[in-house]
């Protein structure tokens, strides 16, 4: 552009000199409306370049905003017995077992735990308060499901719900599930669980929740003290306020809205019907899975998509001993119970495969059954 400029000024001065008939000028002025036509274009067309260039990156950042905040609609819920605790040998190989149990369901992505007792004499099903287990034999399922419990909630909020207890007396040992929603004090994150705490506030005013940050939280409703929330902050907080902002929001908007892992609840079932019939879902589960050495291969039998997925496991004696023992099943034969019953390790080198084996064998052969059948549904097929 120096160039043309200079050529431009020379083509001045020469029409001053009266060197304007000169074949030389003539011809460096008609070279120099040649580069400045070309240089437009130029200009132009970069222009436009970087246009699309915006507009593509544009929408290249709206497609992965969508699909990082795509949530997940389906559900897994894992059924095993209680009585697996009692293969244990001492109080603290029946607590690792456990937090095996819980490593295995958190890695998979489980949703909910069912803790079922195989010989129907269970006659306790709640999971709220104070459990009445034990740390030797017997009250297998109660001090499964408190141990299930205590690991999936997190550390910062372990002392409100959980008073020392001898079903947790070595839970301090277990590997700890490090799962999503397991925050650091000072670790960002558009969701967080918390309690509400008994203080005082003003009228129109929401609870505040401690959700293990440096500062509270206030949310949008009042609420009792003591329960257990799941809080979504707002995107923009004033730093010189002494509280952070934030809404309620229902368990699962972390799963269905924001595509992340939030954890598992647990269920205590009487027997094996009662792991169907008292599902938490309206509709039930839609896909069933039993999994015993007998069943069909599992290489052999890909999944449809599903809304809840159940997959049951059995005791030390299989399935089938939770068949004979629940009165309210009219079948002896397991395998009529599921969609599909099928055998996860074919070919196995052991006589037995222990429960928290079976989950993470079963669970490895079945997630990309999972991650396949949802995707072709994502790719229109």
């Amino acid at each position: 552009m120096y160039v043309l400029v200079c050529d431009w000024l020379w083509y001045v001065v020469c029409v001053i000199s009266g060197l304007r008939s000169s074949a030389v000028i003539r011809e460096k002025y008609v070279h120099f409306l040649k580069e400045a036509k070309k240089q437009r274009k130029e200009a132009k067309l970069i222009k436009q370049l970087e246009k699309q260039k915006k507009e593509e990156d544009a929408e290249r950042a709206k497609l992965e905003q969508s699909q990082n905040r795509k949530g997940r609609a389906y559900t897994v819920s894992v059924a095993l017995p209680g009585s697996v605790l009692d293969n244990a040998q001492s109080t603290e190989l029946r607590t690792y077992l456990a937090g095996q149990i819980a490593r295995a369901c958190v890695v998979f992505c489980v949703d909910e735990i069912v803790v079922f007792d195989e010989q129907g004499k269970m006659l306790s099903k709640s999971v709220e308060g104070e459990f009445k287990g034990v740390g030797k034999k017997g009250h297998a399922c109660i001090q499964l499901a408190r141990i299930l419990q205590y690991l999936e909630c997190p550390q910062y909020l372990r002392k409100w719900f959980f008073p020392k207890h001898q079903d947790l007396q070595y839970a301090g040992l277990l590997n700890p599930l490090d799962s999503p929603h397991h925050m650091r004090i000072d670790e960002e994150s558009e969701y967080r669980e918390g309690i509400v705490l008994d203080r005082p506030t003003k009228q129109g005013k929401g609870s505040l929740v401690n959700c293990g940050m440096r500062k509270d939280v206030r949310i949008d409703k009042q609420l009792q003290s003591g329960l257990r929330v799941t809080v979504q902050l707002n995107k923009t907080q004033d730093e010189e306020s002494k509280i952070n902002k934030g809404v309620v929001v229902a368990p699962h908007v972390p799963r269905t809205e924001g595509g992340l892992y939030w954890g598992y609840s647990v269920r205590l079932a009487s027997c094996l019907s009662a792991v169907f019939t008292e599902s938490p879902y309206k509709d039930g589960y839609d896909l069933t899975i039993g999994t015993s050495e007998r069943g069909s291969n599992m290489d052999q039998s890909p999944l449809s998509p599903f809304k809840h997925l159940l997959i049951v496991f059995g005791g030390l004696q299989g399935l089938e001993a939770s068949v004979d023992a629940d009165q309210n099943l009219e079948v002896t034969d397991p395998s009529v119970l599921f969609d599909l019953y099928l055998n996860t390790c074919p070919g196995q080198g052991s006589r037995t495969i222990r429960t928290e084996e079976a989950i993470l064998i079963s669970m490895a052969g079945l997630k990309p059954k999972i991650t396949a059948a949802f995707s072709d549904v994502s790719n229109g097929s």
